[in-house]
């Protein structure tokens, strides 16, 4: 993933830092798998999991210490969100990512 990419990415997203490797792991490895191949960008407020056809899976956490999952595709290092889940709570969060995966 490019700068521009990561760059229209942090833009859309809350200032809010989390530990990238703590939701990472509640995202099951099968699911991981599933969705992005094994594949994760870390960064400081979200973790990026690239689906394909320039969609990606985008966790980032939000404020109440839920999580924020979003179906983002990116074209041109534009950013547009084309499905959003908030509110998810640790143990739902591996369910989710794998649904917006498939959205």
């Amino acid at each position: 993933m490019n700068a521009r990419n990561m760059t229209a990415i942090y833009e859309m997203l809350p200032y809010n830092r989390m530990d990238g490797h703590a939701a990472l792991a509640q995202i099951s490895h099968m699911n991981r798998l599933a969705i992005s191949g094994g594949r994760a960008t870390i960064g400081y407020h979200c973790v990026i999991l690239p689906v394909s056809y320039g969609y990606h899976v985008v966790v980032s956490l939000a404020a109440d210490d839920t999580y924020t999952v979003q179906r983002v595709y990116l074209r041109g290092g534009k950013a547009s969100v084309k499905g959003e889940w908030t509110g998810i709570y640790a143990d739902r969060l591996s369910d989710v990512a794998y649904t917006a995966s498939l959205s």
